[in-house]
């Protein structure tokens, strides 16, 4: 019998998420995306599938980068979950550039991969959506990782990582139930953790051998804990 409810925390880190960098502005894949959407190229989101060559030939890490739609399955995944529907589930994206944004647990992702862009490019330009909201669904919340994590007081930091230790989710989810836990998920497609990320974690743990989609990984662990919380049996 579980006592208590303790909500998870997850923290989708490196996310393959950011506006185009400057470097790359007057590539003509940038700035055909730009003019068929009415904006600067400095006001898209970076994209693999359509920016792949000039991604390639200048950004060092380019096959880290330019997956917004990670971050897009991920949130429809988790913000649609019992977990979340119980209040149960705190959620933040941290870019591979640092920021944090802070998602409010009754947002409604757009389905549409589109208009998800769209609302991105609005939140990374203005800082949150909706701009004009006292209280918005999604914003930048102006501080670092380390700064989150230390303002959240976390008793565990887990990096979920193929190359760590195995755990049962059953037991991971016993974890959550009894202390203030984070988990950190990869948001990127391929690559390692920074060295940066990799000092945060308290614990570094697997539940599969090999790599697994970042949101196959959410999916699991907010199962498992829904099955402790006996939300989901």
């Amino acid at each position: 019998m579980v006592l208590t409810r303790l909500p998870l925390t997850l923290i989708i880190v490196e996310s393959a998420l950011e506006l185009v960098p400057r470097e790359l502005w007057r590539e003509p894949s940038i700035i055909a995306t730009a003019k068929r959407r009415g904006k600067k190229p400095s006001e898209i989101l970076l994209d693999m599938s359509l920016h792949y060559h000039a991604m390639k030939r200048y950004l060092r890490d380019w096959y880290k980068r330019g997956r917004p739609d990670i971050v897009h399955f991920i949130l429809i995944n988790a913000l649609s979950s019992p977990l979340n529907y119980e209040r149960l589930l705190n959620i933040y994206v941290h870019t591979i550039h640092g920021e944090i944004i802070g998602i409010d647990p009754s947002t409604r992702i757009p389905r549409n991969y589109n208009r998800f862009v769209g609302l991105m490019e609005q939140l990374l330009t203005r800082g949150k959506v909706p701009i004009d909201a006292d209280k918005p669904l999604l914003q930048t919340l102006g501080m670092n990782i380390r700064e989150l994590l230390r303002k959240e007081d976390f008793k565990e930091i887990i990096l979920l990582d193929e190359k760590g230790k195995y755990m049962k989710l059953q037991e991971l989810a016993k974890i959550v139930s009894s202390k203030k836990t984070a988990i950190l998920i990869g948001g990127f497609q391929r690559g390692d953790f920074s060295s940066d990320t990799l000092s945060l974690a308290t614990k570094t743990i697997s539940i599969y051998p090999k790599a697994l989609d970042a949101w196959i990984v959410v999916s699991r662990v907010i199962e498992a804990i829904e099955r402790v919380y006996k939300i989901m049996e």
